[in-house]
């Protein structure tokens, strides 16, 4: 089965990110289901599928499933591009797809999915932590770093809530060191965000900005840190 699911995912990947220029996305978009180059995608679908499958047509049942679907999914996603976020629709498309792929595999040779391992107090303190150090790490910063104005710093160019996101990210990024226990990593990461934030550091006309930024990121480690300690103390009581 997972040899299978292994080589349509790579079949999907090769015709959606390896052999699709980047001149027939945008032909795609502008002429929808009239492109020709979305034909010529639903082709280089094919062939990888046959490819990877090393010419067994004894899988032919997914060499009509999956190219059919994947051009009914991506006329859908064509026509909604103009009424919906890119980003949503990437990802509703990519998740279409992987469905049909699990469905193709599941005809071929057919699995069970038990929904109780999803509640199993394992994943879910999984999932607790993840939400932990995320949104509700970003929530605990921003009330108690609220209390210092630095409207003065803020004038200018900056992506929209990248500093929310480069957050979220290292806090991700320390959790999983942790508890793969590499915590040599942490320190890899405090090191090489110190590298890239020595130039507002320099730049700053007095210790606020300087304050400010190290406040953050300690809060940012801090927590992280203290999440991931949690997650692996609650799991060994768990598993006892």
């Amino acid at each position: 089965m997972l040899a299978l699911a292994i080589k349509l995912i790579l079949a999907h990947l090769i015709g959606d990110f390896i052999f699709q220029p980047n001149k027939w996305v945008l032909h795609k978009e502008t002429h929808k289901h009239k492109s020709k180059y979305l034909y010529w995608h639903i082709l280089v679908h094919l062939v990888a599928l046959i490819v990877v499958l090393q010419f067994e047509f004894k899988y032919w049942l997914a060499l009509v499933i999956i190219p059919i679907s994947h051009y009914v999914i991506d006329v859908i996603k064509l026509h909604l591009m103009p009424k919906l976020n890119n980003r949503l629709l990437f990802g509703l498309d990519q998740m279409a797809h992987l469905l049909i792929i699990a469905l193709v595999v599941r005809i071929y040779q057919p699995y069970v999915i038990d929904i109780n391992t999803l509640f199993t107090p394992q994943i879910l303190l999984f999932i607790t932590s993840l939400l932990c150090i995320t949104k509700v790490s970003s929530i605990i910063m921003k009330t108690i770093i609220s209390k210092w104005d630095l409207s003065e710093y803020t004038k200018e160019a900056s992506l929209a809530d990248a500093g929310a996101y480069i957050g979220i990210l290292e806090r991700l990024f320390v959790f999983m060191f942790i508890i793969t226990n590499h915590w040599e990593g942490v320190g890899f990461l405090i090191a090489a965000k110190s590298v890239f934030r020595f130039g507002d550091l320099s730049k700053a006309k007095d210790r606020k900005l300087t304050e400010y930024i190290l406040i953050g990121t300690l809060l940012s480690f801090g927590l992280a840190i203290a999440f991931g300690i949690s997650y692996e103390y609650i799991l060994t009581l768990i598993e006892k």
